[in-house]
């Protein structure tokens, strides 16, 4: 007797199920879960030096993208205070100074020392100020300097203080830039210190990590110069002539923008922070020239409510607070929301698609079975006489 084939309706109905999970397994996974990054220092490892400064290469993949979208992602190292709980993260009240911390830098690539890079949307009105464009998958590869274990941060209020990785976790921070709050790009990973280089630079541009008081260059951190960089006990200490003031360019103080601004007055080679209102966005230290002058541009927040805005600069070492109120003005840009909706739907139209394929092949299958059962059996035939049964 021969073996039944297999049943039709159990081999589509397989078919079916299998084409539908993997129509479901091909729509893109949420953001929130994808965004993570990889670090590798020029040894091939993934820790920093302990001795001498550290360029990390940052590699990142599965960010949300928003195209045309304002702002981007900010890569920063630093110190969070719960990575556990997520708690540190700017999307649930975490706040700069208090809940991390990262070593400030110019955010515009013409001045940026490597320690602050911002990664723009593509099509983003402030890609021109970025360091890298997202990719269309959400990908980016950037190198980001780490000057040492101990770093200066600067919390709302402007204060300084110090933060040392060999007694709390640092390691790399994104999150979402130009004030907006975006938790599918929202990460942080921890980067160990040690010996990576072996107690000798590799190169000329690895420069020994500095203590705090040590002179850094214009725009960098107080950790980010070598020991050998000139000492504030030498520096001059002449005050430059005039009363300290600052002053805004009114034309580029519009939310969501770079605000440009100067300042004059200060001694000679002191470091000067940059404040807006109470601490809604720092900008420093940047370093006096020989005239006591300073200049700079500060990322205005989109959310930043519009009118009168007060811009504070503040010497380290003279003390001098000149201030200046401006107005400010509303900034047009497309909310991380709008993109969001975009994304979702696109998820739920492969969904559809797949429930659709899976739908129509067990209807097919269905049809074919009662097709068969409707054609009538073999007609019966009469033995012949004597034949072998």
């Amino acid at each position: 007797m021969t073996r039944r084939p297999r049943s039709l309706l159990a081999t589509l109905l397989a078919a079916a199920l299998t084409a539908g999970a993997l129509t479901l397994a091909l729509a893109p996974a949420p953001a929130e879960a994808a965004s993570r990054i990889t670090v590798e220092n020029d040894r091939g490892g993934a820790n920093a030096d302990s001795t001498y400064q550290t360029k990390l290469t940052i590699t990142g993949s599965g960010f949300q993208v928003v195209k045309g979208g304002f702002g981007g992602v900010y890569l920063m190292f630093g110190w969070v205070e719960d990575p556990r709980s997520g708690s540190w993260k700017p999307s649930k009240g975490g706040l700069t100074g208090e809940d991390y911390r990262y070593i400030p830098d110019a955010e515009n690539a013409a001045e940026n020392q490597g320690y602050l890079k911002f990664v723009a949307f593509p099509g983003s009105s402030t890609a021109a100020e970025a360091n890298a464009v997202l990719s269309a998958r959400g990908g980016f590869s950037l190198e980001l300097t780490v000057p040492g274990p101990v770093f200066t941060s600067v919390d709302r209020d402007g204060n300084a203080s110090e933060v040392d990785c060999r007694e709390v976790t640092c390691g790399v921070i994104t999150i979402g830039a130009h004030g907006v709050k975006n938790p599918a790009n929202e990460t942080f990973t921890p980067v160990r210190f040690g010996d990576v280089y072996g107690g000798a630079a590799p190169t000329e541009s690895a420069s020994p990590t500095a203590r705090p008081t040590a002179q850094p260059t214009a725009g960098s951190p107080t950790t980010a110069v070598p020991t050998t960089a000139a000492d504030p006990t030498t520096a001059p200490t002449r005050r430059a002539a005039g009363a300290p003031a600052v002053t805004a360019d009114r034309a580029t103080a519009v939310a969501g923008r770079a605000l440009a601004f100067t300042g004059q007055g200060f001694t000679p080679g002191e470091q000067v922070l940059a404040i807006l209102d109470d601490g809604v966005v720092a900008l420093g230290p940047m370093v006096a020239g020989a005239s006591g002058e300073v200049a700079g541009l500060m990322q205005l927040p989109l959310d930043l409510g519009t009118g009168t805005h007060e811009l504070r600069l503040v010497g380290a070492a003279s003390g001098a607070q000149p201030t200046e109120m401006f107005p400010v003005q509303a900034g047009a840009a497309e909310p991380v929301a709008a993109a969001t909706e975009d994304d979702d739907s696109e998820v739920a139209a492969r969904v559809f698609l797949g429930l659709a394929v899976l739908v129509f092949l067990v209807a097919l299958a269905v049809a074919l079975v009662r097709l068969r059962r409707r054609r009538p059996g073999p007609r019966a035939t009469t033995p012949v006489a004597g034949a072998t049964p």
